[in-house]
């Protein structure tokens, strides 16, 4: 019999685990050959670990802790001011003396785009963490990730009095599809460390609900087991809706599970009742006893209403709700969420939704006087609950109800110096050396996805397409007049007719003149925006990038004596998305498809027969705008971001960090006064009401199109007749 021998793990240092010759010569052999280990040397080497858990290819228990300043790009202090319109001066006493709903001070609502796993640790790691701590922590953390890659995320959008259907960005469709799409395995890595932030984020006595089917909900209650323990979990809640889909080969699935853990054991909670008839229809009415006093009993359980299982049978989807229904993928119904935010949580609270879709959580938080933090890969996303939370606004001051400002956040520059890779930690000189390095490689990233080849010799210029000469700007600042100027000067120096300049930001202001002085000098120049899922290897690699034409705004200002309205005149927008001909040489029979060309939208149609028609949906420039607003003091409100200040042996707690603040050199878009699109009504105001001016200042008009994409104008105006 082969001897056994004791091996203490450097990760077990309490367990002895005993061996034979025999076994660890197999476990030698198996790792030599680079063979996996058969499950049975799983629990003879970590003889504790012999609990139910889940694991899968790639686990670890490593988090991310990136932390990155949140640029705030968008406030919405007020729904909007009115002027008094019809050529007369505005007079502001009437704001001063609305007794409506007024906007409560203090901490300030946030909407932040981009990648939630950064999101996550920079709200955990960074100086907002101490901004949340302050106002009691978050309480409720509710998310509805999307679960089901097979699912189609595109949405239906109107274009005049035509309808079309927007595919998700690629961004979107690569993360809901390729990264979580490939199996159970990369879905469950992806959760498990977004859960894990979301855990140390929650205050000791909050609690999470995570809503999925039945396609992940096994794997997610055992994940769930793990991050927050088993021991809190506190309900299955299963969401009986009306609308079941059939299942030929089973029954009919028609619900779905919506998971609550706490974070510990002292967790805050609020009884929930229902309505619900006793029996009392007459005497002995179910086996009730009929006395005065039973009677009475059961009338006040009516009226108080029973305490609320885990099974909800009384909440429609929102497909059936038509006040609520903004054709949005995964939209769930107000009622919902009201339910699960009163449950846990209390007015004055945080609650977060870190895959916010449409906005459903974050609007009934503010219905119920919630604090909130929302966030959403998606721009669409962003840009549908930006017009979802300022009708909630309006109609609460409209109500006499007060509300809360809220202001749209995202990573930005520094987010692509992350996925850049400039290690912060480095000295100086070697940080310099790391980002030439850098931006070299970022330059050679942005011309494959542009799919232009590099080329030599030039100061401005890093690469060619076809017949066009193409420069890259830099990574965390705007193109502005000098570098676009140097680019011109050179084609024009090397007899090159043609130039594309590419950048994240362009200064404001740029377009068109910059295009027509190009022009006049014998230069074609197109300035295009570089997306996002230029670092997504992915989108790259299947040619699904798409760079943008820069739009520009064109705005009539229109004054009276101390006071100016402002008139949207014109919107041009020059995109390229597929081509007519590619088209129309891929449709089958009795299909269509929407293209994107030279900044008309048409749909493609090819009939039964393979005769092809194009019908132009585009018929005027207003009809490419779902949203536009006005900034009536730009530069008034700076940009300033919290850096954390040298570290030092402190013994203090993350959130107990000292910050300093920087000015970024930029300046936040106050939004004042808007006017949008919705479902219900397709009208859009083109002119604003008089607003007083006073002094020479600055204003800016941001424009957003019904694919999501923005563009901001500045214009300088002085006060007074003009």
């Amino acid at each position: 019999m082969a001897k056994k021998k004791q091996v203490k793990s450097k990760f077990e240092s309490k367990t002895k685990i005993v061996l034979s010759d025999n076994e660890i010569r197999d476990i030698t052999s198996f790792l030599k050959k680079g063979v996996p280990l058969p499950e049975e040397y799983r629990f003879l080497l970590f003889g504790d670990k012999r609990e139910v858990e889940l694991v899968w290819n790639g686990k670890s228990r490593d988090v991310t802790n990136v932390v990155l300043p949140f640029q705030v790009i968008e406030q919405v202090d007020e729904p909007r001011k009115e002027g008094l319109g019809g050529g007369k001066q505005v007079s502001l006493i009437d704001f001063e003396t609305d007794t409506r709903g007024r906007q409560l001070k203090g901490w300030t609502n946030k909407l932040i785009w981009g990648d939630n796993k950064l999101i996550l640790s920079s709200l955990k790691n960074g100086s907002l963490r101490e901004e949340i701590e302050k106002q009691g922590g978050i309480k409720l953390i509710y998310i509805d990730p999307p679960f089901d890659v097979g699912a189609d995320f595109s949405m239906k959008i109107n274009i005049g009095d035509d309808e079309f259907t927007k595919q998700p960005n690629v961004l979107e469709e690569l993360a809901y599809r390729d990264t979580w799409g490939k199996g159970a395995d990369s879905f469950i890595a992806m959760m498990y460390e977004r859960l894990m932030l979301m855990r140390d984020l929650l205050a000791p006595d909050g609690s999470i609900y995570v809503h999925c089917d039945w396609r992940v909900s096994g794997y997610m209650r055992l994940l769930l087991d793990e991050v927050f323990g088993k021991q809190n979990f506190r309900n299955e809640i299963i969401w009986c809706y009306s609308s079941p889909l059939k299942n030929k080969k089973g029954f009919t699935r028609k619900h779905d599970t919506i998971l609550f853990y706490a974070k510990s054991e002292n967790t805050n909670f609020n009884i929930q009742r229902i309505k619900h008839k006793s029996g009392i229809h007459g005497k002995g009415g179910l086996g009730f006893r009929t006395t005065e006093t039973s009677e009475e009993k059961l009338r006040a359980l009516e009226e108080e209403g029973k305490q609320l299982e885990d099974w909800w049978v009384d909440i429609s989807p929102v497909g059936r709700i038509v006040s609520e229904l903004l054709d949005y993928p995964t939209q769930k119904p107000e009622k919902l969420m009201k339910r699960i935010i009163k449950a846990s949580s209390n007015e004055g609270d945080i609650v977060c939704d870190f895959f916010c879709g449409s906005g459903t959580t974050l609007a009934v938080a503010e219905k119920l006087g919630r604090k909130w933090i929302g966030s959403d890969l998606g721009k669409f996303s962003i840009h549908t609950t930006r017009k979802r939370m300022i009708d909630v606004q309006r109609q609460l001051k409209k109500d006499g109800k007060d509300f809360r400002a809220f202001e749209i956040l995202n990573l930005g520059k520094y987010e692509r110096q992350h996925y850049v890779g400039v290690n912060s930690n480095l000295r100086d000189e070697e940080k310099q050396k790391q980002i030439a390095k850098k931006e070299k490689d970022f330059v050679k990233l942005i011309l494959h996805a542009y799919r232009a080849e590099g080329v030599t010799g030039y100061n401005t210029f890093s690469g060619k397409k076809l017949n066009r000469l193409v420069a890259v700007g830099p990574i965390n600042l705007p193109v502005g007049r000098l570098f676009i100027e140097e680019a011109i000067e050179e084609a024009i120096k090397n007899k090159i007719t043609k130039v594309d300049i590419l950048a994240f930001e362009f200064e404001m202001g740029l377009f068109p003149h910059i295009q027509e002085e190009a022009k006049a000098k014998g230069v074609d120049l197109a300035l295009k925006h570089i997306p996002r899922e230029v670092f997504d290897k992915r989108a790259v690699e299947k040619n699904q990038v798409v760079f943008t034409d820069v739009s520009y705004i064109e705005v009539t200002p229109h004054y009276i004596k101390d006071g100016v309205a402002i008139e949207l005149a014109d919107f041009s927008v020059f995109y390229n998305q597929d081509s007519i001909k590619h088209v129309e040489a891929s449709l089958k029979n009795g299909s269509n498809k929407i293209v994107v060309e030279n900044g008309n939208i048409i749909k493609v149609s090819k009939d039964k027969n393979g005769i092809v028609t194009q019908d132009v949906l585009t018929k005027k420039w207003t009809d490419w705008i779902d949203y536009w607003a006005v900034d009536f003091d730009f530069e008034s409100k700076k940009e300033i971001i919290k850096i954390e200040k040298q570290k030092k042996q402190t013994g203090k707690l993350d959130f107990e960090k000292e910050y300093e603040e920087k000015w970024t050199g930029d300046y936040i878009f106050e939004n004042e006064w808007q006017s949008f699109r919705t479902k219900k009504n397709r009208e859009l105001e083109l002119k604003t009401p008089f607003r007083k001016i006073s002094g020479k200042r600055k204003i800016a008009i941001k424009v957003v199109d019904i694919f999501g994409n923005d563009t901001t104008k500045v214009i300088e105006l002085k006060g007074g007749n003009k």
